[in-house]
């Protein structure tokens, strides 16, 4: 706990001096206190309870130069001072500036140079608006995309380079369109694509390479297509198949 830590001292790692502060009488007030809440203290959580404490001054800290005064300040400040800062060097600045501007203003930084801007970014648009970052270079920020945008929308993120997106991709896209997915390259894809598609159109992965796939088929497919399963390679496989097709219980579960 920053509370807990028994010094006071500056982003430059100096002694901090209240009597040389430009909010000294504010000490006799109770608006500030030296290892509490602090403007000049290098502990944000100090820093944070400041403001709290004194929103109003907020604007005039906006520049300040440690990065943490800036982005604590850009929580409080006006809105009409907070346009600069999308231009900030610290990417926590340009984000807590970006939460409270006008979508408008801020979406240039879907292709701000920090990921963890563009990932953030994700939660404040819309559909439209996120359309371009489907094609983010990084793919961390696409799967966040692929997990929020409509899902008529990820059709362009079926043959994605990354298989944990594609596999998203399977989890949310309208099934009318995961046919497309049966041959992904990836057992993983092809088994989230197997556990939606509608029964009728399982035959198109009753052969396939991974037991995992065919488990989930033989499951699910009718069972007007089921004989290829009865004697498949797989113990497993072909239990689940055989106890459909008798019309008895499943006996075993897929192993995890």
């Amino acid at each position: 706990m920053t509370d807990d830590i028994d010094e006071a001292k500056n982003w430059l790692g100096d002694d901090i001096d209240c009597a040389s502060c430009a909010h000294v009488d504010m000490l006799a007030t109770g608006k500030c206190r030296l290892k509490h809440a602090c403007v000049n203290d290098r502990y944000a959580r100090r820093i944070d309870r400041f403001f709290n404490w004194n929103p109003n001054l907020a604007n005039g800290y906006v520049h300040h130069e440690h990065f943490e005064v800036r982005a604590i300040a850009a929580k409080h400040a006006d809105v009409f001072v907070l346009t600069s800062l999308l231009d900030d060097p610290e990417e926590t600045v340009r984000w807590n500036a970006a939460r409270r501007l006008p979508k408008r203003l801020i979406l240039r930084l879907r292709t701000d140079p920090h990921r963890e801007v563009r990932i953030r970014m994700v939660s404040l648009l819309d559909d439209a608006e996120l359309i371009p970052m489907l094609g983010d270079p990084d793919y961390y920020v696409r799967l966040v995309v692929a997990r929020r945008v409509a899902p008529p929308l990820l059709s362009r993120l079926i043959t994605d380079e990354e298989a944990e997106v594609r596999k998203v991709v399977a989890q949310r896209l309208p099934p009318e369109w995961l046919p497309n997915m049966m041959t992904d390259p990836v057992a993983t894809v092809r088994l989230e694509v197997a556990q939606r598609l509608p029964p009728d159109l399982l035959s198109g992965l009753i052969r396939d390479p991974d037991w995992r796939v065919r488990h989930e088929v033989a499951n699910r497919i009718g069972l007007d297509h089921i004989a290829p399963l009865l004697e498949d390679a797989d113990e497993f496989v072909r239990e689940v198949a055989r106890g459909r097709a008798g019309g008895q219980p499943l006996l075993k579960e897929m192993p995890r």
